[in-house]
């Protein structure tokens, strides 16, 4: 196990604020803000949810969701929790876990029902303090997964009588503070503005704690340099891959000291062999690629890297570098992994852009019953045919099936990122 460091997003009427306490807006783009923590290799995130009254609460979750899609971290969701039911939905929003504000009765009364519900993994308890772990040892024991320490003053007393794993939120902390804190056995990570405001530094803070003892879950290399076979100039050819579309963007060269800067920043460093010098792709545009994972071919001579990238890729504003074609033979090219997202694009386009005629259009125009009907329908005839002996039957009604369920999701705002990372999940 490795201790973690934790930003969090004060959430509060679509923005980032400063804390529980104090609204002042930091980011008006809290999405964009969960995605900068994930990729400067924070190892969670925490989202409060500072919300009030049930439309405002409704808001909060779609923002949530739209952090935990784009994130590329687990993401805990906490505050406004009244019942089960806002359990539930932080869940279902992507949130790898959802606090339970110990503070509360109510939230303490539900704990075993949620946690039989939805797993106790998924259950975090917020504390204010050490007598809340020792008045619900036993609870916690049997239904928690870990523990969210939000008040500085209790961090000493919380992890001395603490039996389970505590997470501390610190307003600010200094590099002393931290490695004294992580050193603590049941503190198993660190989170609050302390760490938001030095999210930028989370790799160099990292290798402190490793250099002190401290395990800690940060980049290094399994393949050591001496183990590439290099070009004539002395290089590795890097292939530079998106990590969730598999789209090839770039091809560049490493040397061993972009090699070594790669592993120790996280960010894609390069070799120019033009200008004879190191560069970190995205340092003057800002089009950052950061490493998700290397993996280097058979021969020991490519490295292909998968990156989450920032803007685009390519010197001429292009998302890929490919993109002159040279020549082309007519051929199937339906890559069936991305049929359901060209279907369902084309899905959501008839939503924002009606055309007459459309059956599509149909659909929207006569509202949720329509569509439900439709799909009721649609799930009978394929049972229907799954007792004719002709596969083919099955297949057209599969199909037909599907294409209503895309646009139930469209109307519904749910996306195929959203079912495929709920399915992994599971």
């Amino acid at each position: 196990m490795y201790k973690k460091f934790i930003p969090c997003i004060y959430l509060y009427k679509g923005n980032a604020v400063k804390s529980f306490d104090d609204r002042t807006i930091i980011n008006t783009n809290p999405i964009a803000l969960g995605k900068f923590y994930g990729d400067n290799n924070a190892d969670e995130l925490i989202v409060y949810d500072l919300s009030s009254g049930d439309a405002e609460h409704e808001e909060a979750l779609d923002i949530i969701k739209s952090i935990c899609a784009t994130a590329g971290i687990p993401v805990i969701g906490a505050g406004n929790v009244r019942r089960m039911e806002d359990i539930k939905k932080l869940i279902y929003a992507g949130c790898k876990k959802a606090a339970l504000n110990y503070s509360k009765s109510e939230n303490i009364e539900i704990t075993k029902e949620v946690s039989q519900k939805f797993g106790k993994d998924k259950i975090v308890a917020s504390i204010s303090g050490a007598d809340e772990i020792v008045d619900n040892e036993d609870l916690i024991d049997e239904y928690v997964d870990e523990l969210l320490l939000v008040k500085e003053h209790g961090i000493k007393e919380a992890a001395t009588v603490s039996k389970f794993p505590v997470i501390v939120s610190v307003p600010e902390v200094s590099l002393d503070k931290i490695l004294e804190m992580l050193a603590k056995d049941k503190i198993s990570g660190i989170s609050g503005n302390g760490i938001n405001e030095n999210a930028k530094e989370l790799l160099a803070i990292k290798s402190l704690c490793q250099a002190n003892g401290i395990s800690v879950n940060t980049f290094e290399a399994k393949i050591p340099w001496s183990s590439f076979k290099l070009n004539s100039d002395g290089h590795v050819t890097v292939v530079v891959q998106d990590y969730k579309t598999d789209e090839v963007l770039m091809v560049a060269y490493m040397n061993e000291e972009a090699y070594n800067m790669t592993i120790k920043t996280g960010k894609m460093t390069y070799y120019s062999r033009s200008r004879d010098e190191l560069w970190v792709k995205g340092e003057t545009s800002g089009h950052y690629q950061y490493v998700k994972s290397l993996t280097a071919d058979c021969d020991m001579d490519t490295i292909l890297a998968k990156v989450s990238q920032i803007g685009s890729a390519c010197h001429t504003g292009a998302h890929s570098c490919f993109f002159n074609e040279i020549m082309s033979k007519d051929y199937e090219n339906e890559n069936p992994l991305k049929v359901f997202e060209q279907v369902f694009g084309v899905i959501q386009d008839r939503k924002l852009h009606p055309k007459e005629g459309s059956y599509t259009n149909y659909l929207f125009d006569k509202g949720i019953d329509k569509i439900l009907k439709k799909l009721g329908e649609e799930a009978t005839e394929i049972v229907i045919a799954a007792k004719n002996p002709n596969a083919n039957e099955i297949k057209y009604e599969i199909s037909d099936f599907l294409y209503h369920m895309m646009v139930l999701m469209v109307e519904k705002g749910v996306t195929w990122e959203e079912i495929t990372t709920e399915l992994a999940n599971r």
